[in-house]
């Protein structure tokens, strides 16, 4: 079966992840305003999509590593960092 997504698609699923970590309030303000950072990093189309993807993931791992994450942010941004790894 072939994937039809594009990278763009793939990217906005990210982003809509980043959005549902981003407006849950349970999450830490910091973590919350790390993911807006991360959503802000992938949609700046002028630097390249590979250092747009990796500077993304970087900064992801740092927030799932938050001790202050609740298990379900911790798990949501696994989720969105092995979406992220799908896009290169």
């Amino acid at each position: 079966m072939v994937n039809s997504m594009t990278q763009d698609d793939k990217i906005m699923q990210v982003c809509d992840g980043l959005n549902m970590l981003n407006e849950d309030n349970s999450i830490p303000r910091n973590i919350r305003r790390g993911a807006e950072e991360v959503k802000n990093i992938l949609l700046k189309k002028t630097d390249p999509l590979d250092v747009r993807v990796a500077t993304a993931s970087q900064r992801l791992d740092e927030l799932a590593n938050d001790p202050n994450i609740p298990l379900h942010g911790r798990t949501l941004i696994w989720n969105i960092m092995s979406r992220l790894e799908g896009i290169v």
